[in-house]
């Protein structure tokens, strides 16, 4: 939710009506107001540090001043401990920084620089500063959960190369770091070849310490530049102590301390990740070249309104992890910082060299990575697959969590449901109109004034009355909690806040005060395990009155949004718990309170296990765990509808796959084309939610009316009949990092041509390809196929086959979904009001055969509401179809060696009825075109019934309309092993 309008004391209306006008809130601009946010010229770090890039590249004879001191190297399990020194001005003074390269057990390696001054707090803050004075370096706490166990392989290697350490290590020490003393620098390799770079270029910049030293103040000289500089390095001072923009000051106690370092891509054209920004999958250039932005990608958490597409601009979120992909090798960095950070993105082409015989030419893509504050802490993932950098970036920051079913389904919402009557009248017209959701949602008009934890006794009058229609239909609510508290009288939630010191602290250390939307407001400061603690007591039932289990929790404005404040946010000179400045933390602030809301809904009420469901805008690597994020607040045009694919698409690969945008756009009003195609586009979406801003039409599913409505209808019973494939999906990324939709490259690495294609998208391992439409009044889509495997229209079973471009047909009316021959694909067919209702609902199994005839598939099902699964009560079965011998194939998925448990009989018992009602062959072969039935097979059913005939259909295709065959009620278990011979 963007920043409008709102009830508020008196005290603040007349500011924040003031805020709305200036900000235009009610006629959506053209584009955002950048004046509100920096550039990287207006960010002192930032700044300072292109300008040591440009040094170092236009200076020849420029040799970055960092060197290892080889007598402080050693080596002892798994990790190297050296020094490296920086050299100042002419030599005479150089700073210590303890340097420590990690090699991990799963072949990733961990670079850490400091600053021995710090570490030893040998420094003193230039005023009464509440800040502590050691570098940052706690971010791991919130981001890391695993994957840290060093490797016992690493070894030294036993060649002596003179200026060089090398460490083999990774599996079969297939891997190789080769650290240069002088100047420093660090080289990956794997299997001999060089993949990423440390310091190449020489801009590693680490600003240590200084104590500030008054100069008197000199006359300044006609033409003499404005900028001070310091007479032994050249750098710019003016902001080292201080910085000020649209009108906030920001003090800085203890100076200069960004961190910078450049990272090189040899060989590589194409990088993804560090989201989020409203940009293409494959990251485009920032310094030179065509079509270059003029900007670096900017990681810094921020309420930005109405953002503009095709930009580095910064948004809510910040993942600093970046894949680098070439045909056979993929690999990455993550950049584990919580401060602002910048981003420069150069691609360096070399043609090829006739004289030189195999010398090809290639692109090496150059990356300068620059941080305000913290510690030098990067990871190193040398692939050499997609799948293995998800797999190891989940290991280390976690896999996303597994949510209720309910989640992945449909939900509905706008700013605002104005009544408790409200609510239950759009829940009866989706019944009405036949039209399946499970969720609504309630924007912050539900409260008594913009007081969390309460309803407004005029407009939402019995809460739980209206709960209880909804969980009638298995349906849930969403309501939104944020994190400023309204600083007013006669509300218990600032009292407690204030009375036990929980709140966030302005730089003298007393509580901060700024504008959000209630007025005046207070935020909890969730780095801090007792205000943790209290916020969870603020979600039991007798204290959240009118919720119920069937409740759950949406994080907005946690960036966090101050509407007041420098850029939309919180002063970076805020102290936090544990005396770190917001500068240290900002970006990692947003995770820790939508963390506090998923601990809180968790532990509600003693012995109710269910999975917590929290929706949060802003998110940091780690998020995946306990929540489900959206790109915020987009436009209702159709740009921000296609950029909204590779925007999704960036989150899966950077490991927070549960992601959507808002259907429709959440400003202005969007024409019933563009709804109507943007439903189509959004049951891809892994978190499908209808969202609109409070002065928008109303825009229900049910409200265009014929034949949008009938259209938009057939698109969410879309999404439920798949919901089993999306299910599946959501299991795989919860147990191997995987994305749940995925670009091209993910599921084509040797395929050159689609590296950078971010318009289509795979359903998980499924091989269901869709090409949302995004462009108005467009009839047909091009959809780019990776392999010569045979491609099938999901509805009409139109065949499509070669590598290359083909058009698909795509009226109003059809959604453009090819099945990819080889896979199986479950999927529940009885239309129902809510997915809750579909849970012991028969299964159909659409086998889409290959060139050899073969297929393979699987799903995964467990109560789709507790935490049972973890104690092994859930079903997984693998399906497989045999060619050759014309057999379909149930088997037991779950690991070798699983132990059965109480809760897993339970779980199996309950669904014993639950029943596979069709088989369905694409592509089936021309030979069974006299075929009537089939032999059907089931392990524990009783013996008269575990070999059966069934009736079979065949069906011919004609033209580009593949065969097909149906087995209708083969009466078989899902949960259950059997075969089903067609020979």
């Amino acid at each position: 939710m963007a920043q409008s309008r709102g009830n508020s004391s008196p005290r603040w209306t007349a500011v924040l009506l003031l805020w709305a006008a200036l900000c235009c809130l009610f006629v959506p601009a053209v584009t955002v107001k950048h004046e509100n946010f920096k550039t990287c010229d207006q960010s002192g770090f930032c700044k300072r540090n292109r300008q040591f890039a440009d040094t170092a590249t236009a200076t020849s004879s420029w040799a970055s001043p960092y060197t290892v001191d080889p007598a402080t190297i050693t080596f002892k399990d798994g990790e190297l401990h050296a020094t490296v020194l920086k050299t100042l001005g002419s030599g005479a003074e150089k700073v210590e920084l303890p340097l420590t390269v990690t090699f991990l057990d799963s072949g990733v390696a961990r670079v850490t620089l400091d600053e021995a001054k710090r570490q030893k707090g040998d420094i003193t803050l230039r005023h009464d500063s509440k800040a502590r004075k050691d570098r940052y370096n706690e971010a791991g706490k919130w981001a890391l959960v695993g994957g840290l166990k060093v490797a016992d392989g690493a070894a030294l290697s036993e060649t002596a190369d003179e200026g060089y350490t090398k460490v083999f290590y990774g599996e079969g020490s297939k891997h190789q770091a080769v650290i240069r003393h002088a100047p420093f620098g660090i080289e990956f390799q794997r299997d001999g070849e060089t993949q990423v770079k440390f310091n190449e270029r020489g801009l590693l910049n680490l600003e240590h310490w200084r104590p500030k030293t008054e100069k008197p103040a000199e006359e300044k000289k006609e033409g003499e530049e404005e900028a001070k500089k310091d007479e032994i390095a050249g750098e710019d001072e003016s902001t080292w102590w201080d910085e000020s923009f649209g009108g906030n000051t920001d003090s800085k106690p203890r100076g200069p301390e960004a961190i910078a370092l450049d990272i090189t891509f040899p060989g590589y054209d194409h990088v993804f990740g560090i989201p989020e920004h409203a940009t293409s999958l494959s990251l485009k250039t920032t310094r030179g070249g065509d079509g270059a932005y003029s900007e670096p990608y900017r990681l810094y958490n921020a309420d930005v309104f109405e953002y503009e597409m095709d930009s580095p601009m910064t948004l809510y979120g910040a993942i600093p992890f970046m894949q680098a992909h070439r045909k056979g090798s993929t690999v990455g960095v993550f950049w584990l910082n919580a401060a602002e950070t910048w981003v420069d993105v150069v691609k360096a082409k070399s043609t090829a060299n006739p004289l030189a015989l195999g010398v090809k030419g290639h692109t090496d893509t150059h990356t300068h990575w620059i941080s305000e504050s913290g510690l030098l802490d990067v990871f190193v993932f040398l692939g050499p697959t997609p799948q293995d950098l998800t797999r190891q970036y989940g290991e280390l920051t976690g896999y996303t969590a597994m949510p209720q079913s309910f989640a992945i389904a449909y939900h509905q919402c706008r700013w605002n449901y104005v009544t408790d009557e409200d609510v239950k009248d759009v829940d009866r017209k989706f019944d009405k109109h036949k039209i399946p959701y499970d969720v609504i949602w309630l924007d912050i008009e539900y409260t008594q004034e913009k007081k969390y934890f309460t309803w407004d006794p005029l407009t939402f009058v019995n809460p739980d009355k209206m709960g209880k229609q909804l969980d009638k239909s298995d349906r849930k609510l969403v309501v939104i909690i944020d994190p400023h508290i309204k600083n007013t009288n006669d509300y218990p939630v600032i009292d407690e806040l204030k009375k036990k010191d929980l709140a966030v602290k302005n730089k003298e250390g007393n509580q901060y005060e700024g504008w959000c939307w209630p007025g005046s407001s207070m935020w909890i400061d969730c780095f801090n395990p007792a205000a943790i603690s209290w916020w969870k007591g603020l979600f039991k039932y007798d204290s959240f009155k009118g919720t119920l289990p069937n409740t759950f929790i949406w994080n907005d404005m946690n960036e966090p949004s101050v509407f007041n404040g420098p850029e939309t946010t919180m002063p970076k000179d805020n102290i936090h718990f544990g005396g770190w400045e917001h500068r240290d933390v900002h970006n990692v602030n947003g995770m820790t309170f939508h963390n506090a809301t998923y601990q809180a809904i968790a532990e509600r009420k003693k012995g109710e296990l269910r999975r917590p469901f929290v929706l949060t805008r802003s998110f940091y690597s780690g998020s995946q765990r306990s929540a489900a994020m959206w790109t915020g607040d987009n436009l209702a045009e159709w740009s921000h509808l296609e950029a909204s694919l590779p925007m999704i698409l960036n989150q899966g690969i950077s490991g927070f796959p549960f992601a959507g945008a808002d259907v429709g756009g959440f400003f202005g009003n969007p024409s019933k084309e563009l709804l109507t195609r943007w439903y189509q586009a959004g049951i891809y979406y892994p978190f499908f939610r209808g969202h609109a801003h409070i002065d928008t039409r109303r825009r229900e599913p049910y409200v265009p009316g014929a034949p949008y409505t009938e259209i938009i209808t057939q698109a969410l019973r879309l999404r439920y009949q798949l919901l089993p494939v999306w299910y599946t999906a959501f299991r795989e990324a919860h147990t191997t990092g995987a994305p749940i939709v995925r670009p091209n490259f993910y599921v084509h690495p040797e395929d050159e041509r689609g590296f950078a294609i971010d318009d289509q998208l795979y359903i998980g391992s499924t091989g269901l390809l869709a090409k949302p439409v995004t462009k108005e009044g467009a009839t047909s889509v091009d959809v780019y196929l990776a392999d010569d495997q045979p491609y099938y229209d999901y509805f009409d079973y139109t065949r499509y086959q070669g590598t290359g471009t083909h058009t698909v047909p795509a009226p109003l009316e059809k959604i453009p979904l090819l099945m990819q021959g080889g896979h199986i694909i479950p999927r529940r067919d009885r239309p129902r009001r809510s997915s809750g209702l579909m849970k012991f609902d028969p299964f159909t199994l659409v086998v889409v055969l290959d060139k050899d005839n073969t297929a393979k598939g699987e799903v995964y099902l467990d109560d789709g509401e507790t935490f049972d699964y973890e104690a092994g009560a859930y079903i997984h079965r693998r399906f497989a179809f045999d060619g050759k011998r014309s057999i379909l194939t149930s088997t037991n998925a779950v690991p070798v060696g699983a132990k059965p448990t109480a809760k897993l009989d339970a779980y199996v018992k309950s669904m014993s009825k639950v029943r596979v009602e069709k088989v369905i062959i694409v592509g089936a072969p021309k030979a069974w075109k006299d075929k009537t039935e089939a032999v059907v097979m089931e392990e524990g059913a009783k013996e008269s019934a575990r070999r059966k005939t069934v009736a079979m259909e065949f069906h011919a295709g004609s033209g580009k309309h593949a065969n097909w065959a149906v087995v209708r009620d083969p009466k078989v278990g899902i949960g259950r092993g059997w075969k089903i011979d067609f020979s």
